[in-house]
Protein backbone atom coordinates (compact mmCIF):
# COMPACT_ATOMS: atom_id res chain seq x y z
CA UNK A 1 0.00 0.00 0.00
CA UNK A 2 1.51 3.66 -1.04
CA UNK A 3 1.43 6.67 1.05
CA UNK A 4 -1.04 7.88 -0.81
CA UNK A 5 -3.28 5.57 -0.38
CA UNK A 6 -2.33 5.42 3.25
CA UNK A 7 -2.59 8.73 4.89
CA UNK A 8 -2.72 9.28 8.48
CA UNK A 9 -5.72 10.59 10.80
CA UNK A 10 -4.14 13.64 10.86
CA UNK A 11 -3.79 14.45 7.40
CA UNK A 12 -7.52 13.34 6.74
CA UNK A 13 -8.56 15.60 9.14
CA UNK A 14 -6.77 18.17 7.96
CA UNK A 15 -7.60 17.95 4.36
CA UNK A 16 -11.25 18.09 5.45
CA UNK A 17 -10.71 21.16 7.41
CA UNK A 18 -8.86 22.86 4.21
CA UNK A 19 -11.76 22.07 2.15
CA UNK A 20 -14.27 23.62 5.03
CA UNK A 21 -12.02 26.37 5.70
CA UNK A 22 -12.03 27.15 1.65
CA UNK A 23 -15.90 28.47 2.46
CA UNK A 24 -15.22 29.89 5.62
CA UNK A 25 -12.70 32.05 4.23
CA UNK A 26 -15.32 33.00 1.05
CA UNK A 27 -17.97 33.71 3.74
CA UNK A 28 -15.58 35.66 5.79
CA UNK A 29 -14.97 37.88 2.66
CA UNK A 30 -18.39 38.83 2.01
CA UNK A 31 -19.05 39.61 5.59
CA UNK A 32 -16.29 42.04 5.87
CA UNK A 33 -17.42 44.06 2.46
CA UNK A 34 -21.17 43.77 3.85
CA UNK A 35 -20.30 45.06 7.16
CA UNK A 36 -18.19 48.36 5.53
CA UNK A 37 -20.83 48.81 3.10
CA UNK A 38 -23.47 48.82 5.69
CA UNK A 39 -20.94 51.73 7.99
CA UNK A 40 -21.69 53.57 5.51
CA UNK A 41 -25.75 53.58 5.20
CA UNK A 42 -27.31 55.66 7.51
CA UNK A 43 -30.81 53.78 6.79
CA UNK A 44 -29.37 50.63 4.99
CA UNK A 45 -31.94 49.05 2.41
CA UNK A 46 -32.23 46.40 0.07
CA UNK A 47 -32.07 48.73 -3.13
CA UNK A 48 -28.51 49.85 -1.78
CA UNK A 49 -27.67 45.79 -0.54
CA UNK A 50 -28.79 43.54 -3.10
CA UNK A 51 -26.63 44.41 -5.97
CA UNK A 52 -23.67 44.52 -3.60
CA UNK A 53 -24.87 40.71 -2.91
CA UNK A 54 -25.42 39.63 -6.24
CA UNK A 55 -21.86 40.23 -7.18
CA UNK A 56 -20.41 37.81 -5.08
CA UNK A 57 -23.39 35.38 -4.84
CA UNK A 58 -23.72 35.07 -8.63
CA UNK A 59 -20.05 34.38 -8.94
CA UNK A 60 -19.97 32.13 -5.98
CA UNK A 61 -22.15 29.75 -7.36
CA UNK A 62 -21.01 29.54 -10.91
CA UNK A 63 -19.49 26.80 -12.39
CA UNK A 64 -17.48 23.67 -10.79
CA UNK A 65 -17.87 24.51 -6.96
CA UNK A 66 -19.03 23.04 -4.51
CA UNK A 67 -21.35 26.00 -3.27
CA UNK A 68 -25.19 25.75 -4.25
CA UNK A 69 -26.46 28.58 -2.40
CA UNK A 70 -25.32 32.16 -1.45
CA UNK A 71 -26.34 35.24 -0.29
CA UNK A 72 -27.11 37.67 2.27
CA UNK A 73 -30.71 36.99 4.79
CA UNK A 74 -31.76 40.38 6.70
CA UNK A 75 -32.73 40.71 10.76
CA UNK A 76 -36.00 42.01 10.76
CA UNK A 77 -36.70 45.39 10.44
CA UNK A 78 -32.88 45.92 9.57
CA UNK A 79 -33.71 47.67 6.32
CA UNK A 80 -35.79 50.74 5.65
CA UNK A 81 -37.84 49.33 2.44
CA UNK A 82 -38.10 45.61 3.81
CA UNK A 83 -39.09 44.03 7.22
CA UNK A 84 -38.29 40.51 6.02
CA UNK A 85 -35.50 39.92 3.52
CA UNK A 86 -33.65 37.01 1.76
CA UNK A 87 -31.18 38.09 -0.75
CA UNK A 88 -29.80 34.55 -2.14
CA UNK A 89 -28.91 33.12 -5.32
CA UNK A 90 -28.52 29.54 -6.38
CA UNK A 91 -26.96 27.63 -8.88
CA UNK A 92 -28.05 25.44 -11.72
CA UNK A 93 -26.29 23.32 -13.98
CA UNK A 94 -22.92 25.82 -14.24
CA UNK A 95 -23.52 28.20 -16.46
CA UNK A 96 -24.26 31.70 -15.54
CA UNK A 97 -27.35 31.95 -17.30
CA UNK A 98 -28.42 29.02 -15.26
CA UNK A 99 -27.96 31.17 -11.86
CA UNK A 100 -31.20 32.67 -10.77
CA UNK A 101 -32.21 33.96 -7.62
CA UNK A 102 -34.50 32.18 -4.78
CA UNK A 103 -37.71 33.19 -4.84
CA UNK A 104 -39.00 34.05 -1.51
CA UNK A 105 -42.69 35.23 0.32
CA UNK A 106 -41.55 38.14 2.72
CA UNK A 107 -45.20 39.36 3.63
CA UNK A 108 -45.71 37.43 7.45
CA UNK A 109 -49.54 37.38 6.73
CA UNK A 110 -49.09 35.15 3.85
CA UNK A 111 -49.95 31.73 4.57
CA UNK A 112 -46.57 30.38 3.40
CA UNK A 113 -44.56 32.73 4.82
CA UNK A 114 -41.80 31.68 7.15
CA UNK A 115 -39.60 32.86 10.16
CA UNK A 116 -36.07 31.90 9.05
CA UNK A 117 -35.10 33.12 12.76
CA UNK A 118 -36.40 30.08 13.93
CA UNK A 119 -33.81 27.81 11.99
CA UNK A 120 -30.49 26.81 13.31
CA UNK A 121 -28.69 28.60 10.72
CA UNK A 122 -29.87 31.44 11.89
CA UNK A 123 -30.91 31.05 15.13
CA UNK A 124 -27.08 29.99 16.51
CA UNK A 125 -25.08 32.46 14.70
CA UNK A 126 -27.54 35.94 16.17
CA UNK A 127 -27.10 34.52 19.57
CA UNK A 128 -23.36 34.10 19.72
CA UNK A 129 -22.39 36.34 17.38
CA UNK A 130 -20.38 33.82 15.87
CA UNK A 131 -20.33 31.78 12.29
CA UNK A 132 -21.83 28.19 12.49
CA UNK A 133 -21.95 25.63 10.29
CA UNK A 134 -25.21 23.89 10.04
CA UNK A 135 -26.38 20.23 9.00
CA UNK A 136 -26.51 18.29 6.87
CA UNK A 137 -30.30 18.53 6.90
CA UNK A 138 -32.91 18.54 4.27
CA UNK A 139 -33.34 22.26 3.09
CA UNK A 140 -36.75 22.71 2.35
CA UNK A 141 -36.18 26.31 1.86
CA UNK A 142 -33.65 26.35 -1.30
CA UNK A 143 -32.97 22.95 -2.58
CA UNK A 144 -35.05 20.59 -0.79
CA UNK A 145 -32.09 17.95 -0.78
CA UNK A 146 -29.24 17.42 2.44
CA UNK A 147 -27.21 20.51 2.41
CA UNK A 148 -24.86 21.76 5.11
CA UNK A 149 -25.40 25.35 5.62
CA UNK A 150 -22.65 28.04 6.60
CA UNK A 151 -23.51 31.34 7.95
CA UNK A 152 -21.88 34.37 9.87
CA UNK A 153 -23.33 37.15 11.03
CA UNK A 154 -23.25 40.75 9.91
CA UNK A 155 -23.10 43.53 12.05
CA UNK A 156 -22.74 47.36 11.67
CA UNK A 157 -23.01 50.29 14.83
CA UNK A 158 -23.43 47.35 16.94
CA UNK A 159 -26.36 46.14 15.67
CA UNK A 160 -27.23 42.89 14.08
CA UNK A 161 -28.39 43.72 10.70
CA UNK A 162 -28.72 40.29 8.82
CA UNK A 163 -26.54 37.22 8.40
CA UNK A 164 -24.09 36.33 4.86
CA UNK A 165 -23.48 32.60 4.00
CA UNK A 166 -23.25 29.59 1.65
CA UNK A 167 -24.90 26.36 0.92
CA UNK A 168 -23.44 23.34 -0.23
CA UNK A 169 -25.05 20.51 -1.05
CA UNK A 170 -23.72 17.17 0.46
CA UNK A 171 -23.33 15.04 -2.67
CA UNK A 172 -20.91 17.68 -3.53
CA UNK A 173 -19.55 17.37 -0.28
CA UNK A 174 -19.49 13.49 -0.55
CA UNK A 175 -17.70 14.07 -3.75
CA UNK A 176 -14.96 16.33 -2.40
CA UNK A 177 -14.42 14.40 0.63
CA UNK A 178 -14.84 10.73 0.23
CA UNK A 179 -11.46 10.21 -1.98
CA UNK A 180 -9.48 11.47 0.82
CA UNK A 181 -11.45 9.42 3.58
CA UNK A 182 -11.04 6.57 1.42
CA UNK A 183 -7.26 7.32 1.16
CA UNK A 184 -6.57 6.46 4.85
CA UNK A 185 -5.91 3.09 6.88
CA UNK A 186 -8.77 2.80 8.32
CA UNK A 187 -13.03 3.20 8.11
CA UNK A 188 -13.95 7.10 8.32
CA UNK A 189 -16.70 9.34 8.84
CA UNK A 190 -16.78 12.76 9.30
CA UNK A 191 -19.21 14.46 11.87
CA UNK A 192 -20.74 17.70 12.60
CA UNK A 193 -20.89 19.07 16.43
CA UNK A 194 -24.40 17.14 16.80
CA UNK A 195 -22.71 14.06 16.28
CA UNK A 196 -24.87 13.51 12.64
CA UNK A 197 -22.98 12.04 9.67
CA UNK A 198 -21.53 14.62 7.05
CA UNK A 199 -20.13 11.44 4.76
CA UNK A 200 -18.79 8.09 5.65
CA UNK A 201 -16.58 5.59 4.09
CA UNK A 202 -19.47 2.98 5.38
CA UNK A 203 -22.36 3.22 2.94
CA UNK A 204 -25.17 2.14 6.30
CA UNK A 205 -24.07 5.83 8.05
CA UNK A 206 -26.63 8.01 5.47
CA UNK A 207 -25.53 11.76 5.62
CA UNK A 208 -27.79 13.20 8.48
CA UNK A 209 -28.29 10.27 10.43
CA UNK A 210 -26.71 10.49 14.15
CA UNK A 211 -23.52 8.52 14.40
CA UNK A 212 -24.48 7.00 17.99
CA UNK A 213 -21.01 5.93 20.33
CA UNK A 214 -20.07 5.87 23.60
CA UNK A 215 -18.41 9.02 24.27
CA UNK A 216 -18.42 10.22 21.01
CA UNK A 217 -20.59 13.55 22.00
CA UNK A 218 -18.20 14.52 24.63
CA UNK A 219 -15.16 13.87 22.19
CA UNK A 220 -16.47 15.79 19.72
CA UNK A 221 -17.17 18.93 22.13
CA UNK A 222 -13.76 18.07 23.84
CA UNK A 223 -11.86 18.55 19.94
CA UNK A 224 -8.38 19.25 20.04
CA UNK A 225 -5.29 18.33 17.48
CA UNK A 226 -4.34 15.29 18.92
CA UNK A 227 -6.63 12.21 18.68
CA UNK A 228 -9.22 11.13 21.14
CA UNK A 229 -9.64 7.28 21.48
CA UNK A 230 -13.35 6.07 23.07
CA UNK A 231 -13.42 2.96 25.00
CA UNK A 232 -14.52 0.91 21.67
CA UNK A 233 -11.65 2.05 19.95
CA UNK A 234 -12.74 4.28 18.32
CA UNK A 235 -10.69 7.64 17.63
CA UNK A 236 -11.96 11.21 17.09
CA UNK A 237 -9.72 14.18 15.44
CA UNK A 238 -11.05 17.54 15.34
CA UNK A 239 -10.92 19.28 11.51
CA UNK A 240 -9.40 22.23 12.38
CA UNK A 241 -11.99 24.81 13.73
CA UNK A 242 -14.83 24.14 11.60
CA UNK A 243 -16.94 21.93 14.39
CA UNK A 244 -16.78 19.11 12.54
CA UNK A 245 -14.90 15.60 13.59
CA UNK A 246 -13.14 12.78 12.36
CA UNK A 247 -14.51 9.92 13.04
CA UNK A 248 -11.82 6.54 12.60
CA UNK A 249 -12.22 2.77 13.40
CA UNK A 250 -15.21 1.89 13.79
Amino acid sequence: MTAATNRSQVEVAAHVAATIDGIFAMIDSWKALLEARLATLDAPSAASLDPVVEGFAVEAVNGDTLLTGAGFVAAPDALSDAAWHLAWWLSGSGSARDVRRLATIDDPSHEQFRDYTALEWWRVPAATGARHLTGPYVDYVCTDDYTVTITAPVVARGRLLGLVGADALVDRLERELLRVLRSGAMPATVVNASCRVVTSTDARREPGSILRVEGLAEAVRTGGTVPLVLRDGASVLACGDTSLALVVGI
